[in-house]
């Protein structure tokens, strides 16, 4: 068995056809289709279905592969190793973010991350929460940006910054003539709040109130059009901080400052719990600082490096 054996059943799988795979890997497909057909000799299994079309992945196959991308991954970690004792940032980096995080980091990030470091290819990609958790014990990605805590111990997470929620409401509410809000002045039946998925919709329920929502009437799939809905329709909304600047002059009226309790949440770097690249989850959180306002930064990544 050996490491290219294993790239190639990777490069199979996502592929699910033997000549794009081969174009993949830089290979002919009969040396892929050999490669693959003496590692299942030597394993004594059929990894895939040949039979279908498009291939499948055979039960044990699922095994073989989820282990294989670990294999992999740890390999690059070893050879992102070696060369970060050369002080050499470089190679690929897949990084995953959540929907309501990437509107406001995205954009500058991309631009800053290419400038600064050219040598590395960055892959991004929009995930739920749940999603990613999946995806970093598979290591089919290499780290993420999302909220946390996450309780999971085989995790490990780097706080970045720490972002502040904010009422938008509609001008027709009663609660649109208060200066603030706390909890209980926020009315559970005129809230427009996100679809089911978003970590932030947790989030929101946890400081406004324990009862769930009563209908998915009052759900959307973006920020952006939380704030549209409220515009159009009344009720009111809870936004990040960094939302504030995409409204304009008339909009921002509409906010409001939660307090009692107030309403925060903590957003960081999260990455498996043998991810060595010291110097790649630098390399990204020196982008974000470039990005994120001062005073809402970790105090700990405002003076010191990130070591693992």
């Amino acid at each position: 068995m050996t490491l290219q054996q294993l790239e190639y059943v990777l490069a199979l799988e996502k592929t699910r056809h033997f000549v794009r795979a081969a174009e993949l890997c830089g290979v002919t497909q009969p040396t892929l289709s050999a490669m693959i057909q003496k590692l299942e000799e030597e394993l004594d299994c059929k990894i895939f279905d040949r039979s279908r079309q498009p291939i499948e992945v055979t039960a044990i196959g699922k095994e073989i592969i989820s282990q294989a991308q670990v294999i992999i991954y740890q390999s690059n970690q070893l050879k992102e190793s070696v060369l970060s004792t050369k002080n050499a940032v470089s190679g690929t980096l897949n990084l995953a973010i959540i929907p309501t995080i990437a509107p406001y980091l995205l954009p500058k990030f991309i631009a800053s991350f290419k400038n600064s470091y050219p040598d590395i290819s960055l892959k991004i990609s929009e995930m739920h929460t749940s999603t990613i958790i999946e995806k970093l014990r598979v290591a089919e990605i290499d780290l993420a940006i999302l909220s946390t805590p996450l309780d999971d111990p085989k995790i490990l997470e780097v706080p970045l910054y720490y972002e502040k929620f904010v009422a938008y409401i509609s001008p027709d509410e009663p609660i649109y003539e208060r200066a603030e809000l706390s909890a209980n002045d926020m009315p559970l039946d005129k809230l427009w709040v996100l679809e089911e998925g978003h970590c932030l919709r947790n989030q929101v329920f946890n400081f406004c109130h324990e009862k769930p929502i009563q209908s998915s009437t009052y759900e959307a799939g973006s920020i952006d059009t939380l704030v549209k809905i409220v515009d159009l329709n009344g009720g009111y909304t809870v936004i990040p901080e960094l939302h504030i600047d995409l409204l304009n002059e008339s909009q921002k009226s509409n906010l409001r400052e939660i307090v009692k309790p107030e309403a925060t949440r903590e957003i960081s770097i999260v990455i498996r719990h043998d991810f060595v690249r010291e110097g790649m989850i630098n390399a990204v959180a020196e982008c974000i600082k470039q990005i994120i306002p001062s005073h809402m930064l970790d105090a700990r990544l405002k003076k010191f490096a990130i070591r693992l």
